[in-house]
C-alpha cells in the first residue's frame, strides 16, 4: 500500500508548531520617496527578525544587541488603499496624535475621511505602517518610530 503524501508545508509547519506569525502592513506609493524609503526599512527589519530565527540554537548569541531582535513577521506591501474598516482601526492605533488630515488628504474629521476615502481611494496619503496584531500605526517614514513598531513585540 503506497504511502501518503506529506501535505505541502508540513514540515515548515511542524517546527512552528501552529504559531501565526504577526502581520505587518506598509500602505505604499512607489512614486512617494518617503513611501520607498519605509518600504526599505521595512524589508530590512523582516529580512532580519527572519535571520536572527534561523540561527544555530546552540550558539552564543548573547553579545547581539537584544534590542535589534523581534519574532519574525509577515510583511505586506500594498498600493491599495485600506478598507473602511481598516482605516477605522487606523484611526484608533495613532489615536489623539493622528489629524484625519494627514491620513486622508482634506479630512477634517474621522467621518469626513472615511466619505473621502470612499469617493477617491487617492485620498488616502501614504506611506502608512499598521501592526495590526499589536494594534500600533505609524503615518509617513520616521524611521525611530517604524522601528519601534516593528520591535514593541519583543517578549510578548
Amino acid at each position: 500500500m503506497p504511502h501518503p503524501k506529506p501535505m505541502k508545508g508540513w514540515i515548515s509547519n511542524m517546527f512552528r508548531a501552529g504559531k501565526t506569525l504577526d502581520v505587518i502592513t506598509l500602505f505604499h506609493k512607489p512614486s512617494v520617496q518617503a513611501s520607498v524609503r519605509a518600504a526599505t526599512l521595512l524589508k530590512q527589519a523582516s529580512a532580519a527578525s527572519s535571520a536572527t530565527a534561523t540561527e544555530d540554537q546552540a550558539s552564543d548569541h548573547s553579545a547581539q544587541d537584544k534590542h535589534s531582535r523581534r519574532e519574525p513577521f509577515e510583511l505586506e506591501i500594498t498600493e491599495s488603499a485600506p478598507t473602511a474598516d481598516q482605516l477605522k482601526n487606523i484611526f484608533e492605533y495613532v489615536g489623539s496624535s493622528g489629524k484625519p488630515g494627514e491620513l486622508v488628504a482634506g479630512a477634517a474629521s474621522q467621518t469626513d475621511a472615511l466619505r473621502k476615502l470612499a469617493e477617491d481611494g487617492n485620498a488616502f496619503q501614504r506611506p502608512v505602517v499598521v501592526d495590526w496584531i499589536n494594534g500600533r500605526a505609524v503615518v509617513g517614514d520616521n524611521e525611530s518610530e517604524i522601528l519601534k513598531l516593528v520591535r514593541q513585540s519583543e517578549g510578548k
